[in-house]
Order: structure tokens, then C-alpha cells, then sequence
């Protein structure tokens, strides 16, 4: 099936919205993605001897949000966004490996490791943010939206307002 390139976000948007019924139908779920990394993080501290069965978090939801939860249905959503990405870009011929987006090396020179450490800088600020949220962007912009949740348009309202913020400040008001 060809869909045309006005349609696409239409399209992906209703099968998004049919993907996100489908979830709560079967799993009682929402769609979301940042309580992932939590439990990630609980699992390796978990694995290395780190005991944090006294912590608030740890003991929040009966332990949900810890690595005892794995393996779950988020754990294979987040794995399944990035193996997605990658097989529609090598499916569609758009795949191509870029070490440095040139914006990037256009504002701050060809450093890897520069750029390495801003992006987990930036990824520390973004997850931090979420969980301060009670949620990812995809969290409220889909799940939350989708239900008329206030704090879910506040926190997508805040999501892309500092984000358009922060690349106007790293880029002084570049164009992509």
C-alpha cells in the first residue's frame, strides 16, 4: 500500500491512535516509555550489590517501577521504538550512519566525545524531567492527550517549549 507523503501523518497518526486501543484493551496499559530507565538502572545497582529495598522508590507500587519487573511489555516497546526506526530507514533507503549531524559540527567542531557527552548530559536532564513529570513526552502527548489529561497538555506544553528553548540557546537560534 502506497500512502502519499500529505497522508503519512494522518495514516500513522489514526494506526497510532488504533495501536494505543489496542494496549489498554489487551494489557491495561498506556503508552509511555520512561519508568524503562528507572528499572534499568534499579536492575544494574540490584546486580552489582547496591541495596535500595529502603528507598522510597524501590517500595513505591509494590516495587513496580524496579527491575523486578523485567522482563515487561514497556522493556519490549522501547527496544522495539529503536529496532523500528531502523528497519523502516533501512527498508525505505533512508538509512544513513551519521557520526555528527552537521549542525552540530557546524556550532561546536568535530569532537565524538563532545558530543558523546553532551547527548548523556542532555538524555540525564530529559529522564530526570520526565520521571518529574510523571511521564515521558510520548506518555502524555499520547496516553495523556488521549484521555484529556490537564497535566498531560501542561507537561507536553513544557516538553517542547524547553526544547525549542535549549536548541535555540545551543544553536543560537540556527536553523536545522
Amino acid at each position: 500500500m502506497k500512502i502519499s507523503k500529505a497522508m503519512k501523518p494522518y495514516f500513522f497518526g489514526a494506526a497510532a491512535g488504533l495501536l494505543l486501543t489496542a494496549s489498554v484493551a489487551i494489557e491495561g496499559q498506556f503508552f509511555g516509555t520512561s519508568t524503562t530507565f528507572p528499572r534499568f538502572a534499579t536492575l544494574v545497582l540490584d546486580t552489582i550489590g547496591v541495596d535500595l529495598s529502603s528507598t522510597a522508590f524501590y517500595q513505591a507500587r509494590e516495587g513496580s517501577l524496579t527491575g523486578a519487573a523485567f522482563p515487561n511489555w514497556q522493556l519490549l516497546f522501547v527496544i522495539g521504538i529503536g529496532l523500528g526506526a531502523f528497519v523502516s530507514a533501512k527498508l525505505s533507503g533512508t538509512f544513513k550512519r551519521e557520526d555528527l549531524p552537521p549542525m552540530w559540527v557546524e556550532r561546536f567542531g568535530t569532537s565524538v566525545q563532545k558530543r558523546i557527552w553532551w547527548s548523556l548530559l542532555g538524555g540525564t536532564l530529559a529522564i530526570v524531567g520526565a520521571r518529574m513529570a510523571g511521564g515521558c513526552p510520548s506518555g502524555h502527548g499520547i496516553s495523556g492527550l488521549s484521555q484529556l489529561g490537564l497535566s498531560s497538555f501542561i507537561a507536553l506544553s513544557m516538553f517542547f517549549a524547553g526544547g525549542i528553548l535549549t536548541s535555540r540557546i545551543l544553536y543560537k537560534g540556527g536553523q536545522a
